[in-house]
């Protein structure tokens, strides 16, 4: 990020001659913060991303290479970045549908990253992409309460019927659920999973939570594993709790039917829901909380697959 910011001042700058933004966002370790000495051997050059006004032309006459790399500039309007990059239009209002539809690790790559000089109003775009609104982070994290709640038993149940493959793989599952919730409860987004381990361990609750969460994935019976998942689910039960977004929600120790199998539970989804205003939003929580495009995004990959996602939400 600094190679790149020093090729922008250095090189780039001195030579636009008209108003415009620059930064670096998009792909790359460097963007999110994460780069080290590997990630040095493909695809990590100086980069500059320059925004000028639509119908601006512009060619700058930089060089090629800058401390011994390759150097890249590309000049964009911020409507034909944004379109291309994340399907957004800044000219347009964003409502609950778009939220939805754009993935995670695509968001955190455009609000991560640096503005380098801004004239045109990048850093303005970037912040109405920050994070999602008050209403959809309450969704999601129903929605991502929801993914934990119904599995919980299910570890107790495959190890009780044998299958302790199938109770690790359930909890490892599980493992991955709570930390995104973590990363809702924190309001960050997550990034891909190259990179998600290594955001998680830098949230606040990450050196408290990790080990507890390792935990579970070192259990070899579904008892083990059934209680280092009560363990790890309090203190996250907890973070939500500090956050006083819902009145406190208290937790209790549940077994279905009877079984004898352990669940800590506490009505998070329904302390949420209660909370939301948005009639877009209340219209979809009311549906069923199926959450975000990550759903479906391993069918749906592309930016201009986001008009079907968009679709899909609708029907």
């Amino acid at each position: 990020m600094e190679l790149s910011r020093r090729f922008y001042q250095e090189k780039v700058r001195p030579v636009v001659g008209v108003p415009h933004s620059a930064g670096l966002m998009g792909r790359g370790s460097e963007v999110l913060g994460f780069d080290d000495e590997m990630s040095g051997d493909h695809n990590w050059e100086p980069r500059a991303l320059l925004f000028v006004r639509e119908g601006v032309t512009l060619e700058p006459d930089v060089p090629d290479r800058f401390e011994g790399r390759p150097a890249i500039v590309e000049v964009h309007t911020l409507r034909s970045y944004f379109q291309k990059q994340v399907g957004f239009d800044p000219d347009q209002e964003l409502v609950a549908r778009d939220w939805l539809t754009f993935p995670e690790p695509i968001l955190r790559q455009h609000t991560a990253g640096a503005v380098f000089h801004d004239e045109i109003g990048l850093q303005a775009v970037r912040d109405r992409l920050n994070y999602y609104p008050p209403d959809v982070w309450r969704y999601l994290m129903i929605a991502a309460w929801w993914c934990v709640h119904p599995e919980m038993n299910l570890v107790g149940r495959a190890g009780y019927a044998g299958d302790e493959l199938g109770s690790a793989l359930i909890g490892a599952q599980l493992v991955r659920d709570l930390m995104q919730l973590c990363f809702l409860l924190e309001r960050q987004y997550a990034p891909y999973r190259k990179w998600f381990g290594t955001a998680f361990s830098r949230l606040s609750c990450g050196p408290t939570v990790g080990p507890l969460l390792r935990d579970v994935l070192r259990a070899g019976t579904w008892q083990e594993r059934e209680a280092a998942l009560m363990a790890a689910y309090r203190p996250i039960c907890e973070l939500h709790n500090r956050l006083e977004i819902t009145p406190p929600v208290e937790l209790g120790v549940e077994q279905m039917c009877g079984r004898p199998f352990k669940v800590v539970w506490g009505d998070f989804p329904g302390a949420l829901a209660a909370g939301i205003e948005d009639p877009e939003v209340k219209r979809i929580a009311e549906r069923w909380p199926v959450g975000r495009i990550e759903r479906v995004r391993n069918v749906f990959w592309g930016v201009n697959d986001r008009r079907q996602l968009v679709e899909l939400v609708d029907s």
